[in-house]
């Protein structure tokens, strides 16, 4: 490849084993990440990645350029020319022979073929390669340009070396929900391909989507609009070795509603269509099966006392008259809760406030009231169980389950309820001998910020459980994809346990939070330039974070 410059090694600023710095002509267009390889010991080449770029001439100060045009005069041109030219910082990120001596003074740099680009970035020996995106460098010239397929270790995505990814960027342009699809829909088409091509062939993968936005995610199965897809599009699927098709296998639920209420922003004819076709279900809350989960009702309160918990228990544990006999249903449930509210601890050993009744009554009220909360489900008529139809969730189907126009509090527990389905599920509670789970099954939520911010309570059941799952998902094979707009709203223990992250655009004050302090300015910088379908990523088999492209969905997004 072309030579650039040469490494100039200074007394007060060192070639390191970590960094070095060159030189090169001023007209000579780079851009941070990109990548480019030093003459080193024993024919070995060291391999470096942009950081910084300046620009600087002989001037000993800013009052000679001033002086010399003519004290000032911006119209007119110098007499004489400044010596200028541009000296570049590089992180070193390996070496062809494991030597990480400091590169010498006076040594060769020069732009990097694409296959030292992939050794230089841990590209050449990534396995189980599901895709991650793709990377350009040098795209000033069409001669040096390189585009580059990026693929992810599977094990370190999914599991079991590693598992977890987070999605951030400010709402719209980040396109977090796109990037999340893409990667989903590389990981069903890899793992539908025959036994010897799978990457992970000893593993099977669901998912499991919640749908937070609109209409967003609730035509995955149906091609993109023409005007939408162009042809590059199609060719730039096909380059990252992903079939251009939509999302197969895919299995849609919406909150149950009535002609008076609407749960859901999608038309009742596509609603209809979908259930007559198999693919779509209307999902319930029946006391017998749910009550057990109405702790996720309150997961928002702030329960410092316990006393909340306490109520919960108590009904749960079907003390006074919550046993199955007396309480069959909400509307019976909704009575004893009234004649709580009235005597108070209803003769339990442990006397429970009825100021806390009341409260727990104001809490739970308006979400009782919802359609979805229902006596009975009528599986001839499209309705289903939503833990039941999670339970027989079957390999590379894709179960995608619409909330978007609920409140957040039935929000939260919808999700609660999913996340806490499955988990039991993995854990062998509940499940019938002819159940067999997919062994990996990755969940999709955006607006985490909404389950596992800082702001929720520490007794969250919410909060717990995604921590739980952040912490022990990895070994029982349920993985977490997740989004938000601000990554430092994030509690810490679930942001620390993913081994995957995705920075996406944002704002300077987001990126003067400490979760950023590790990443070097020049990133930062590009992440409050980052235009959308870009993302900087970080993975433990990767040498160094990456800028990468993704291609645009290749689904029906209404508009």
């Amino acid at each position: 490849m072309t030579i650039i410059g040469r490494v100039a090694a200074l007394e007060n600023r060192p070639t390191t084993i970590d960094e070095f710095y060159f030189w090169t002509n001023r007209d000579r267009i780079l851009n941070p990440f990109d990548v480019v390889v030093v003459e080193h010991l024993n024919s070995s080449k060291t391999f470096g990645v942009i950081e910084e770029i300046f620009h600087i001439t002989d001037s000993s100060g800013y009052m000679g350029s001033f002086i010399s045009n003519d004290f000032g005069d911006p119209e007119l041109s110098p007499p004489t020319h400044r010596i200028g030219m541009n000296y570049i910082k590089a992180k070193v990120v390996g070496n062809s022979s494991e030597i990480y001596n400091p590169v010498c003074d006076g040594s060769k740099v020069h732009l990097a073929s694409e296959e030292e680009v992939k050794k230089a970035l841990g590209l050449s020996r990534v396995s189980n390669a599901f895709p991650c995106g793709y990377i350009q460098m040098y795209s000033y010239n069409q001669k040096e340009k390189l585009r580059i397929p990026v693929d992810f270790n599977g094990k370190f995505l999914i599991g079991p070396e590693g598992a977890h990814l987070n999605i951030s960027g400010i709402s719209g342009l980040a396109a977090k929900t796109s990037y999340a699809m893409f990667l989903l829909k590389g990981i069903q088409h890899k793992m539908m391909l025959p036994a010897e091509q799978k990457p992970l062939p000893d593993e099977t993968v669901a998912f499991v989507v919640i749908n937070v936005k609109g209409r967003d995610l609730l035509a995955i199965d149906k091609p993109p609009a023409k005007e939408e897809f162009a042809e590059k599009d199609r060719e730039l699927y096909k380059t990252l070795n992903i079939d251009p098709t939509p999302f197969q296998l895919v299995r849609y639920y919406y909150p149950f509603d009535d002609e008076h209420y609407s749960n859901t922003y999608a038309s009742t004819k596509d609603v209809q269509d979908q259930i007559k076709a198999g693919i779509g279900k209307r999902f319930k809350y029946v006391y017998e099966d749910d009550i057990e989960s109405i702790d996720l009702l309150l997961s928002s309160i702030d329960d410092s006392s316990g006393t909340m918990e306490s109520v919960c228990s108590f009904i749960q544990s079907g003390q006074g008259n919550f046993d199955p006999k007396s309480t069959r249903d909400w509307d019976s449930f909704e009575r004893e809760v009234d004649a709580q509210c009235q005597k108070g601890g209803g003769g339990s050993n442990r006397e429970i406030m009825v100021q806390s009744w009341r409260k727990f009554k104001r809490i739970i009220s308006k979400s009782l009231r919802n359609p979805l909360f229902a006596n009975r489900v009528d599986e001839t008529k499209g309705e289903v169980h939503l833990s039941t139809a999670l339970s027989r969730i079957k390999p590379n189907e894709v179960h995608v389950i619409d909330i978007a126009k609920l409140d957040e509090t039935l929000q939260s527990y919808i999700f609660g309820d999913v996340i806490r389905c499955i988990y039991e599920k993995k854990l062998g509670k509940n499940s019938d001998e002819n159940e067999e789970l997919p062994t990996r099954i990755i969940i999709f939520i955006d607006e985490l910020n909404k389950y596992g911010g800082t702001d929720l309570p520490k007794n969250s059941p919410i909060l717990r459980q995604l921590i739980d799952i952040t912490e022990r998902g990895r070994s029982l094979g349920i993985v977490l994809f997740s989004a938000e707009q601000f990554k430092s709203a994030i509690h810490a223990r679930i942001k620390g346990n993913c081994a995957t992250h995705a920075y996406g655009r944002t704002n300077a004050i987001e990126i003067s939070q400490k979760d950023y302090s590790y990443i070097p300015s020049v990133y930062k910088n590009m992440m409050i330039r980052m235009t959308q379908g870009e993302y900087i990523v970080q993975n433990p088999v990767f040498t160094s974070p990456l800028h990468i492209r993704f291609p645009k969905p290749v689904y029906f997004q209404e508009k």
